[in-house]
């Protein structure tokens, strides 16, 4: 199941994500968390100090391994240069697995241990750094995010967890459409819903499962408040938290001491997301890949690359669960370089 923790900057939207991939990894459910915010903040909230979590290998840094892998046998993709962040998967592509080994994750991902043993994978885009100011864009860091979810095979009882940039940055590509379950994380106030007003238009076309997750409330005004501004789009609330406070200063309590009017609002998104898996339609998922590609292989995609991009499109292809029982191991990629 892949799953999008959305919001304003500051609105805790990767407090609460980090709480539910805890919350996921706790009930024993696998877990793949990636962290796909500017910020880069995930790992620290999973219990990396400072140092670990800058040493997390960047995705957008491996980004021609990433391609170089996914495309395969693909006869429609000529070169991992002529492939962008929206190039869709076809006959003879590799696709990726949530419960496998694979290039990528060896390069990309990191096994991080919760509370209890429980794992987590660990995948970060990388931090936009001063040698890409003026250069480059940090939505070509998030297109290796992209490009694997557009090549992901998942089930039900597996989940991708993302912590998305903030604001509506995401509507740079169609990388909005790539979940079965949107969490936007709003506070009571008018900025606090300014981004959802935002996401709520945007998405209104693509059958976005878009559910506000109230934070920061402090009693029925607050709730009030947000029923008022997004009404039944509001799934459930999170209050204050000493545990997360904690958490925060880097000392975080046992998971299972987690406030518990807290710890069932986490149940409440698992059980909302889990519902999801009911209405996936892999038709649909596959068609809007498609519609973003050609936007941006139209309004920039050809010229950069100087190939004609929507020629990688095959007609013939649909991305399905059932692709995932397909567990041959694949080549790996010729070395690229660090």
């Amino acid at each position: 199941m892949k799953i999008a923790f959305v919001g304003k900057g500051g609105s805790g939207k990767t407090t609460l994500s980090s709480l539910f991939i805890r919350h996921l990894a706790a009930s024993g459910t696998p877990v793949m968390a990636v962290d796909a915010d500017i910020n880069q903040h995930l790992g620290p909230a999973l219990g990396l100090d400072e140092d670990e979590a800058a040493k997390l290998p960047a995705m957008g840094a491996r980004l021609p391994l990433i391609k170089d892998y996914l495309r395969g046998t693909n006869p429609r993709i000529a070169s991992a240069e002529t492939m962008i962040k929206t190039t869709p998967p076809g006959e003879g592509s590799r696709l990726l697995r949530i419960r496998e080994e694979n290039p990528v994750y060896a390069a990309c991902a990191r096994q991080l241990e919760l509370e209890g043993g429980t794992d987590v994978r660990l995948m970060a885009t990388g931090p936009f750094t001063e040698s890409d100011l003026g250069v480059a864009c940090y939505h070509s860091k998030v297109g290796a995010v992209e490009l694997c979810l557009n090549h992901l095979v998942d089930g039900r009882d597996e989940y991708i967890v993302v912590d998305m940039t903030a604001g509506s940055d995401s509507f740079a590509s169609g990388m909005f459409t790539r979940f079965d379950t949107t969490f936007l994380v709003a506070e009571p106030t008018r900025k606090g819903v300014a981004v959802y007003r935002q996401y709520k238009e945007y998405a209104r076309d693509f059958g976005v499962a878009l559910h506000v997750v109230g934070n920061k409330v402090q009693g029925p005004d607050d709730v009030g408040f947000l029923r008022e501004e997004v009404g039944d789009d509001l799934l459930v609330t999170f209050g204050h938290s000493d545990w997360v406070r904690a958490m925060e200063k880097g000392r975080p309590p046992r998971f299972d001491t987690l406030e518990p009017a807290n710890r069932a609002a986490l149940r409440t998104l698992h059980e909302t997301a889990d519902a999801s898996y009911d209405r996936r339609d892999w038709e649909r998922y596959t068609r809007q890949m498609v519609h973003f590609h050609l936007k941006n292989a139209e309004s920039w995609g050809n010229a950069k690359t100087g190939a004609d991009l929507a020629a990688q499109v095959d007609p013939a292809f649909t991305l399905d669960e059932s692709l995932a029982t397909d567990r041959r191991p694949a080549p790996s990629p010729a070395p690229q370089p660090a």
